[in-house]
């Protein structure tokens, strides 16, 4: 059960990720799974399954925007 509310949770985030962005869900996706944060998401010590869809996307953005530099 815990599983499917958290693959659920990602697929929420995966699409407002590829709104944000302006790309395809699947290129979302793809740049969802490498980052950070989606580790730090399915690892239940960090407790970003708690946070809401916008605080885990948020933090997304800001790990591409600090890649970026």
């Amino acid at each position: 059960m815990r599983d499917n509310v958290l693959w659920r949770k990602q697929a929420r985030i995966i699409m407002a990720l590829a709104s944000a962005l302006e790309v395809d869900e699947e290129k979302a996706l793809d740049i969802f799974y490498s980052t950070e944060t989606y580790k730090q998401l399915s690892d239940a010590k960090y407790g970003l399954q708690l946070m809401s869809d916008g605080y885990v996307l948020e933090n997304v953005i800001a790990e591409l925007k600090s890649k970026e530099r």
